[in-house]
């Protein structure tokens, strides 16, 4: 147990030497489970975007803070800002929501909940802006009257704006459960209150697909071979292009977007010209575009054509990115997905970089993921990309195949199960190869 007066040093030189930073992958585990285990929320996940933090001091877990996307909606904070819903749609990714803080059970330090919120705010948009390309202008979080009085956000300059309706989100409908919480909220910037209300948008604010802005170039190549696809809806009815519901749709994925409701919302934040662009409705009473409604979003990805769209992105994909970032191809077998032949295996490509899926196929039970490799790879625009693959793959017949059908490079493995190759190779000397550059 870390008590100040049981440490060599003072709750004040702790305090100053307290360390907050982001964990590493390799600690989320961990992090999960200390969560999970002490905080009176537990933990199913942090929706939408994230960053994990952890205190340490000298190396000793003190704290665990975990931030998501903010509340789509919240009234006391919407009234505060004062933004126009068309805005606030827009403008939401600009928050984040101090969704967990815990401060471990053996830890017992005088001033520490205010001293970890200070640090883990100066350095809270920089990390966002790293990971998801762009920065924070507002922090909001929620604190329970009946267990907690806010008083370590009060001694952190945080600004009290009232409690809440006492409603919750339950799927696509809004529960009245009778317990407000306290609304409390820290501008990342002076100016964030009027900004985030203001009309003039910054580039920087514009939340970016796959951590990168996509050109027009790219968006319209994206639409024009989506609108290729077949749609199989009956003509009644119908009121939004299917070409421009897939591309809402795949943009939305591009930006973290993992459910329909979040589809949606990504909808609702696009402005009137990305609409147009995207060949969105246009509503001639109302005079403006109109985007697709989540049952819309639902209903159109639900009756199409999977595998010919999944074709269609995966050459796409491959055609926007930087031919330096490797395809990977790897097998895994899905926990908890079972047919009458057994559980499902899928062979999957996907760019190492990116971590993008580009293609992805099921292995049958009475083949290998040897026979499916050519199957997943004949549709990809491979042409000087560099392909990787486990030992399994490192096959003669593969390796001829990649260089001379598909115009491209490989790195397989070889392990002891090919003696003779491991023993050919180590034999092989810095001459034996290729000049790089």
């Amino acid at each position: 147990m870390l008590r100040a007066q049981e440490s060599t040093q003072t709750g004040g030189d702790i305090l100053h030497q307290l360390k907050v930073r982001l964990i590493t992958p390799e600690e989320r585990p961990g992090w999960d489970d200390l969560i999970r285990a002490h905080h009176y929320l537990g933990l199913r996940c942090l929706g939408g975007r994230n960053l994990r933090y952890v205190a340490e001091w000298r190396g000793q877990w003190l704290a665990l803070l975990g931030w998501q996307a903010a509340a789509l909606k919240c009234h006391a904070r919407d009234a505060w800002i004062g933004w126009p819903a068309h805005l606030q749609f827009q403008r939401l990714h600009l928050i984040a929501n101090n969704a967990r803080f815990l401060i471990l059970p053996q830890v017992h330090l005088s001033h520490l909940a205010s001293r970890l919120l200070a640090l883990n705010l100066r350095r809270l948009s920089s990390d966002w802006q790293s990971a998801y390309g762009h920065p924070l202008l507002l922090a909001e979080t929620f604190v329970d009257p009946a267990r907690f009085r806010g008083t370590c956000y009060r001694a952190a300059n945080w600004i009290f704006l009232g409690k809440t309706r006492g409603y919750a989100k339950s799927a696509q409908r809004y529960c009245f459960h009778n317990q407000p919480k306290q609304v409390w909220v820290y501008p990342l910037h002076r100016h964030a209150r009027q900004w985030l209300a203001s009309a003039q948008e910054q580039p920087c604010w514009r939340c970016p697909m796959n951590l990168r802005a996509l050109s027009t170039r790219q968006l319209e190549d994206l639409h024009l071979r989506l609108r290729g696809l077949p749609d199989t809806r009956k003509p009644r009815g119908v009121r939004h292009r299917l070409s421009a519901v897939l591309t809402i749709a795949v943009g939305a994925v591009l930006c973290g977007a993992k459910a329909y409701t979040a589809l949606a919302e990504y909808a609702l934040s696009l402005s009137q010209d990305q609409l147009k662009r995207l060949g969105a409705r246009y509503n001639r009473r109302t005079k403006r575009f109109e985007p697709p409604s989540e049952p819309t979003l639902r209903r159109v990805l639900q009756s199409a054509n999977a595998e010919a769209i999944d074709q269609m992105l995966g050459q796409w994909l491959l055609g926007s990115t930087d031919l330096q970032d490797p395809v990977a191809v790897d097998g895994k077998t899905l926990r908890g997905a079972r047919r009458p032949e057994g559980q499902v295996h899928l062979l999957s490509a996907f760019l190492q970089h990116e971590a993008i899926t580009v293609a992805q196929r099921q292995v049958e039970a009475k083949t290998n993921e040897i026979t499916q490799i050519k199957p997943l790879l004949e549709t990809l625009p491979l042409q000087g990309r560099l392909v990787t693959a486990d030992a399994l793959h490192t096959q003669r017949e593969t390796a001829r195949w990649l260089v001379e059908e598909k115009k491209a490079d490989y790195l397989l493995t070889a392990k002891q199960n090919q003696a003779t190759l491991r023993d050919d190779i180590a034999t092989l000397g810095t001459n034996d190869f290729s000049p790089s550059g």
